[in-house]
């Protein structure tokens, strides 16, 4: 079979591999060492053994790509497609296969919040924080509350020093309408230190797990 003419049309996927190319092992187009491979073509119909120049050039007349798709196969078997599409197609499923991130959890206070109640929130926002989730400290003032807006910054600064060892605040807490709000970021895994709550054992402190969200309140 003739080669066509390289006038015209895109040329074959043949870009030279980086390291960080997950698709690098991926032989297509001159990088196919073996003399002949059997083909699948676009549709997916099987064409038989092909001398590999003939492959090429049957790839080109497509202007698509030849890409081998069973490497330890006797001979390789390849495939005519668009290799740019299929990375495409690949890192889209990738994308939506990805387990979730970190999660945000909230904690709720009150300005009379009782000492047990705080330390049990205290002890929810400890294990957040252990398994990598980001936690929202949320107090909030009711009635004639809003007149000792300095209660409740007392109460979020305790909560604050009780939780440095697992956890470090985005920003200051913040007055925003009837409620003071923080959020705060997990430590280093090798920096968290609970003292409120126990892990399991066995539990290693995690970077981001896909639990719900909560609400502590």
């Amino acid at each position: 079979m003739a080669l066509p003419s390289s006038s015209g049309g895109r040329p074959p996927y043949n870009r030279a591999p980086r390291t960080s190319d997950p698709y690098a092992h991926i032989r297509r187009n001159a990088r196919i060492k073996s003399p002949q491979v059997r083909v699948i073509s676009p549709e997916g119909r099987q064409l038989g053994v092909i001398d590999t120049p003939k492959a090429l050039a049957l790839a080109q007349q497509f202007n698509l790509d030849l890409v081998e798709v069973a490497s330890a196969a006797v001979p390789p078997v390849c495939r005519i497609m668009d290799f740019g599409k299929y990375i495409y197609e690949e890192q889209k499923k990738h994308a939506h296969s990805k387990p979730a991130g970190a999660k945000l959890k909230e904690i709720e206070f009150t300005v009379r919040i009782e000492q047990h109640d705080f330390f049990t929130k205290i002890r929810h926002a400890e294990e957040f924080l252990d398994h990598g989730n980001k936690v929202k400290l949320r107090l909030k003032f009711r009635g004639r509350e809003m007149a000792h807006t300095e209660m409740g910054f007392e109460v979020m600064k305790k909560a604050l020093a009780e939780l440095e060892s697992m956890g470090h605040p985005d920003s200051p807490p913040k007055l925003a309408g009837k409620q003071i709000n923080v959020m705060l970021s997990p430590n280093p895994v090798n920096k968290r230190k609970p003292k409120h709550y126990t892990r399991e054992a066995g539990h290693v402190p995690g970077n981001g797990e896909s639990a719900p969200a909560e609400n502590h309140g």
